[in-house]
Order: structure tokens, then C-alpha cells, then sequence
């Protein structure tokens, strides 16, 4: 189903912005046309989703969440003010909830077929599988559905409106000198190629890290990172990886910094000559469109979303799931290109990041699906 037609931001919607605040996070609930439920308190891949397209999303209409453990910046409503769902927002439209796990729909259902509160339903997919008959039944009660990829949408049974997660492209953007980016950050002077991420089997970090080891040897002006922490039972995964690196004397290449705090990654891609996402299945995958934005040619492998993420050729390259021979030819052959060929995929990939993949054009999108639900 294609995108629905773009929300026109002098429609009749209340300014959310402008609506008087109890205080900075507890609007007026009669600005409020759109909840979106958050269920979850310990972080996840939804939930930072949901905290960085909601303040984007409320510049054009009144979105607000719910739940918690939610950023400090993030709008939101209590609890008790469900209880005022009953009676409708100033601009006398139906309020929507939006919700994008299980235990969010279900609310949604009981307060509008149960309780008769006057709310449309829409719920975001991202997962790429057969949903459970539980699942199919909830989704066949929304009013709209919302897929992040062409990917997921193909394991839905109705139509969907495809939309693609978008990210901070003012945060994420390119440094003005690369070398002095590695240098603020205590990394060699070298061109350098980086996988972020957790360290584990299904993102495919031993395949990075094996392409890497057979690369480098030729290539001296070369080196990598592999930013991020194992867990638990991957923790000896990592060691391997090490084990591996240092048995072929690449100790000072390939680096292992650990993990960064969140708001810390965006200054680990500007010092980057080339990203590699190297997952053996991936839901979505928001990193290649991070390095993207921050002007670096992505390498990803067939799954997810990232073969509508990256551009063959231009913004990058992909490659087959599990194939580390596959993975080293198209690393080696970036590292080959002539700096012209590099220099232009760079600004290819900034590009198509501003014009794709901004937060404010997922925000957009994701209002239109609601002006959609208004206008019907």
C-alpha cells in the first residue's frame, strides 16, 4: 500500500506546542489527539524509537506518551488522565492511540470496543515473522497499520503504510576534519572501518572482526573498531575475538574501546572511512542510517531493512547473511576505490540520509497516517 498523502501542517489540528501545560511534560489534555502507549520500563529498541520521533512528531500535532521510565524531554500524560478519554480533544476529532508491541493494543481495544471511548487505533510492526493467531487478532482490530520496512509488511495480512525509522541528522552528521575526529577520541591516525553494536553471534561481529583480519594485512593504512560490550553468556564470543586478533598480530589495527554511553555514539562514526553491519538477522537496524548521516558508505548484509536503506553502488554495498568471503571482497574493494569514488559516496550517504531518513520525515510520515484516520 503506498505512503499515505503528506499531513498538510495548516490543517485543523490544536498546536500541541502552544497548548497551556500544567507543567513542561503534562499538557492540557485537550490539545491531546494522539497517545502513544509505552509499556515497557526497561529500555529497548521501541522504546528509543518511541523517544526520538514523539518530540518530533509533537512540533505538528498533539502526540503525547504514556508509560514509564520515558526520556525527560518526551511529552507525556499520567496514568489518571485516561480517565478523560471520554470526552474528546478541542479539535472535536477522535483521539488516536498508537501503539507498537502487544501489551499496548490490547489497552487500546478495551478502552475503545469496552469502556466506548471515542479512539482509532493504529499499531507499528517491525517484527519480520509470522505473528501468532493472539497478535493477528489484535492487529485485525486497528484501523491502521504501520510497517518500518517493505520487509514487514510482507508477514502482515492487511494492508500497511510503510515507514521507515529516521534518525537525528544534526546529531548524526559528518566531521569537518576526520583526522582530528579519531585524534579528540585517542584513535590512530588511520583510515579506519567500525562495526558498533552488541558483540555477539546473530550481529555477525566474528565476521567483521575475521574480514578485518584477512584485509589488513595488505592494506597498512588501514584499521577497525568494533565498539560495544558483550553480555553474559557472549562474553566469551568477545574473548575469542581478541583471542583471534592478537594471534595475527593486529592488536593495534583492530580496537575494542568497549561500550560508550548513548549519547556518546554519535562521535565515534565522523572518524570513520566506512561502516560494516554485519548481522546474521536483523529486525530493523538503525546504525547504517547513523553512519549514513554522519557521511559514511554503509556495508550490510541482505537482512532487515538494510537493503532499503542503502543504495548499491552509491551509498555502499550488501551482501549475503553469514558470508564472511563476501563481507572482505566488499570491504576490500572500498578500501580500494580511489578517494574520489570514496569522496563521493560520502556525500551520497549524507544525502540520502537528510533527504530519507531524517526523525522529521519519519515524524511526518507517521502524522500523515493519523491526518489519514482524521480525513476518512
Amino acid at each position: 500500500m503506498p505512503d499515505s498523502k503528506p499531513m498538510n501542517p495548516d490543517a485543523g489540528a490544536p498546536s500541541f506546542e502552544a497548548a497551556p501545560a500544567r507543567n513542561p511534560s503534562r499538557p492540557d489534555m485537550a490539545a491531546v489527539e494522539v497517545i502513544a502507549p509505552n509499556f515497557k520500563k526497561r529500555l529497548s529498541g521501541v522504546t528509543a524509537t518511541l523517544e526520538r520521533v514523539v518530540p518530533a512528531q509533537a512540533r505538528q500535532v498533539g502526540i503525547v506518551a504514556l508509560g514509564p521510565g520515558l526520556a525527560g524531554d518526551v511529552p507525556r500524560i499520567g496514568w489518571g488522565d485516561l480517565l478523560r478519554l471520554w470526552r474528546r480533544p478541542a479539535s472535536g476529532r477522535p483521539r488516536i492511540w498508537h501503539a507498537r508491541r502487544n501489551v499496548e493494543m490490547l489497552p487500546g481495544v478495551l478502552l475503545r470496543d469496552v469502556l466506548r471511548m471515542p479512539l482509532k487505533l493504529v499499531f507499528t510492526s517491525a517484527s519480520q515473522r509470522r505473528h501468532t493467531r493472539w497478535t493477528r487478532f489484535l492487529i485485525g482490530r486497528m484501523d491502521a497499520v504501520i510497517a518500518t520496512s517493505a520487509a514487514t509488511a510482507g508477514y502482515l495480512e492487511r494492508p500497511s503504510t510503510i515507514v521507515h525509522h529516521g534518525i537525528d541528522t544534526e546529531r548524526f552528521r559528518p566531521a569537518a576534519d576526520r583526522a582530528a575526529a579519531r585524534a579528540a577520541l585517542g584513535l590512530p591516525n588511520l583510515r579506519l572501518v567500525g562495526c558498533f553494536g552488541r558483540i555477539r553471534r546473530q550481529k555477525g561481529t566474528d565476521l567483521f572482526v575475521d574480514a578485518l583480519i584477512d584485509v589488513l594485512p595488505a592494506r597498512p593504512d588501514w584499521g577497525g573498531v568494533v565498539l560495544g560490550r558483550a553480555t553474559g553468556p557472549h562474553e566469551e564470543f568477545l574473548a575469542g575475538l581478541k583471542a583471534r586478533v592478537a594471534a595475527a598480530g593486529l592488536a593495534d589495527r583492530i580496537l575494542f574501546p568497549g561500550e560508550v554511553p548513548t549519547r556518546a555514539v554519535a562521535d565515534w562514526y565522523p572518524p570513520l572511512d566506512l561502516y560494516v553491519a554485519p548481522q546474521r538477522w536483523e529486525g530493523f537496524g538503525v546504525t547504517p542510517l547513523e553512519a549514513m548521516a554522519c557521511g559514511v558508505p554503509v556495508v550490510a548484509t541482505l537482512v532487515g531493512a538494510f537493503p532499503e536503506l542503502i543504495s548499491e553502488g552509491r551509498t555502499g554495498a550488501l551482501v549475503p547473511p553469514d558470508n564472511g568471503i563476501a563481507m572482505a571482497a566488499a570491504i576490500a574493494a572500498f578500501m580500494d576505490a580511489g578517494e574520489e569514488t570514496r569522496a563521493q559516496m560520502r556525500e551520497d550517504a549524507r544525502a540520502q540520509a537528510l533527504a530519507e531518513h531524517s526523525i522529521e520525515e519519519e515524524a511526518r510520515r507517521l502524522n500523515a497516517v493519523y491526518e489519514a484516520i482524521w480525513a476518512a
